[in-house]
């Protein structure tokens, strides 16, 4: 794989869903740029770009939940990547193992918003 096999956005990003190896649960989604990819292809663990921040993160330097990485794919159209993880610890911010731990109702359901 080359980075120019890849198609990043206007900003220099290209999203990256966050998949736990062994069960495939889908544990986050954040954004990568070349360096973080290159960073996370040569350390082996996860390296975001923060856009609130505008900085490089590893995920998990400061909570101890290090992603530990074990594939690392991209999409048939080069703008999505997929990186499957031994995770350490919770992926989301608040806790949760998942960030997608809220469900929408689907229409017709009693719990219709």
């Amino acid at each position: 794989m080359g980075i120019d096999d890849l198609t990043f956005d206007e900003r220099g990003l290209i999203p990256c869903v966050v998949q736990q190896y062994d069960t495939g649960e889908v544990l986050m989604v954040a954004w990568m740029n070349a360096e973080s990819l290159e960073l996370t292809r040569t350390t082996g663990t996860t390296w975001f770009w923060s856009r609130s921040r505008q900085e490089l993160w590893n995920k998990g330097l400061t909570s101890g939940n290090i992603q530990t990485v074990r594939e690392l794919y991209y999409d048939c159209d080069g703008d999505t990547l997929l990186v499957k993880v031994d995770a350490a610890g919770p992926a989301c911010h608040t806790g949760a193992t998942s960030c997608f731990y809220r469900e929408i109702p689907l229409s017709g359901s009693s719990d219709d918003l």
